[in-house]
């Protein structure tokens, strides 16, 4: 049987770090190093593991990126809101970590984007719209996972996201977003291609915030013995 995974969990005191330590601790390939918080430095940790599972914000996750590279150690990012400038610096990092990024972890949101990209491709005069539903708390608008299916869609299509999230007349090939907040909706996502007199919706519903934490913990599972580079959960499960 192969030894434990030494991990550290960064955002110790968020509801996903706790929800990584239980479900690692339930898992039993993982031995917890380290819960980093804020205030802590994650330097000594970083030192003695293997991986990294961070679920923070932009700019903890950036630095933190930078420091898996040192420790050439494997960094699972669920941190969404990157600037430009923030994903230069993380691909920059993936030149010496395996790092896998991904804007949801969820295994059935990742089959989605799949799916996403072959609608797109196979119906390229529908008109495409992102509707997705989160807690009151969330920051970013589109989340993350919106903006996964948008490009898993422009992919399809071999174009350029370009998000539209106002009223009027839609233009070819731009992709609408739609972004609802309010009481504790852990995210909802659809995908909605509209063409003529017809409509085909695919949707994601996540009921617990545990089915992020078992794709970060797969995901630092596959990095073990990968080469240095930025990854997404497609590589994980190999779609």
């Amino acid at each position: 049987m192969a030894d434990p995974i030494k991990l550290v969990i960064a955002g110790k005191d968020g509801r996903m770090g706790q929800a990584i330590l239980h479900a690692a601790q339930a898992d039993g390939g993982f031995a917890i190093t380290a819960m980093l918080g804020s205030k802590d430095d994650p330097l000594p940790a970083l030192a003695q593991a293997q991986a990294l599972i961070d679920f923070t914000r932009p700019a903890s996750s950036v630095a933190l990126a930078d420091l898996a590279a040192q420790a050439r150690i494997v960094h699972v990012i669920g941190t969404t809101g990157f600037s430009d400038a923030d994903e230069t610096r993380i691909r920059a990092a993936a030149r010496h970590a395996v790092i896998v990024k991904s804007g949801n972890m969820s295994m059935g949101v990742t089959l989605l984007a799949a799916l996403a990209e072959q609608a797109a491709k196979a119906l390229p005069g529908f008109d495409v719209e992102i509707v997705e539903m989160h807690h009151r708390g969330k920051i970013d608008a589109p989340s993350g996972t919106a903006l996964l299916l948008g490009n898993a869609v422009t992919h399809g299509r071999n174009t350029k996201l370009e998000k539209r999230g106002d009223t009027g007349p839609r233009q070819d090939g731009a992709i609408g977003f739609a972004s609802l907040r309010g009481g504790t909706v852990i995210g909802e996502h659809d995908v909605i291609f509209a063409g003529p007199s017809e409509r085909l919706v695919l949707r994601h519903v996540a009921e617990d915030r545990t089915i992020f934490a078992h794709g970060a913990l797969a995901a630092a599972k596959w990095g073990q013995g990968h080469k240095p580079g930025l990854y997404t959960m497609r590589d994980v499960l190999g779609i």
